[in-house]
């Protein structure tokens, strides 16, 4: 009776590791949607830094970039009745993170967006030398993304910095897969011929 509770118990705990763990996000939010609390907290640990990198080169702003964020799982609680079967949890909370992005820029008008913002840190056995020159590649880096309009950066934010593919980004942004690749080519175009040869 005893070795038949042991295993009981093992199986539940296992369970609960491929819940959380081994489980898609696709799985996770309908057991987020059935009432698992877990599943929710396991989403937030896998998208609230990639949403935060992602808003905060938008909007260059760190504070601003969080309350975005905030937002956005608010929002995913909220609708969580209306999330499809078939559809991709990321591209639908990077939907809802880039659309809050968007209405914050309208609120606060027209700002400079240097783009700078979360960029991987130097080393710390980097030589001064060499801090200063990934700080000076960054910023041109940031002035050449300046340059950009503001589909073609949400594009290059989405697909080089969080790897989003362009199905997704085209479903986060709500344009058309062929715009997307149009407009993915057009900006690495453009980033190419602004970016010196040596800048990385």
């Amino acid at each position: 009776m005893g070795e038949t509770k042991t295993v009981t118990s093992f199986s539940r705990v296992l369970a609960i590791t491929v819940t959380t763990v081994d489980a898609t996000d696709e799985d996770l939010m309908r057991a987020y949607c059935a009432g698992d609390e877990k599943a929710f907290r396991e989403l937030f640990d896998r998208y609230a830094e990639p949403l935060f990198r992602a808003v905060q080169r938008l909007l260059a702003d760190e504070s601003a970039a969080r309350d975005v964020v905030q937002q956005a799982f608010l929002q995913m609680h909220r609708a969580r009745n209306d999330f499809a079967p078939t559809r991709k949890f990321r591209s639908w909370i990077y939907t809802i993170a880039l659309n809050l992005a968007r209405d914050e820029r309208r609120r606060r008008g027209r700002r400079r967006e240097d783009g700078l913002a979360d960029e991987p840190r130097h080393a710390s056995d980097d030589t001064p030398d060499q801090h200063v020159e990934a700080v000076q590649s960054r910023h041109r880096m940031a002035k050449a993304m300046e340059r950009l309009s503001r589909e073609q950066r949400e594009v290059i934010i989405l697909h080089w910095y969080e790897g989003l593919s362009f199905p997704e980004i085209a479903h986060a942004t709500g344009a058309g897969l062929s715009a997307v690749k149009v407009r993915a080519h057009r900006a690495y175009k453009k980033l190419r011929e602004f970016l010196p040869p040596d800048t990385s």
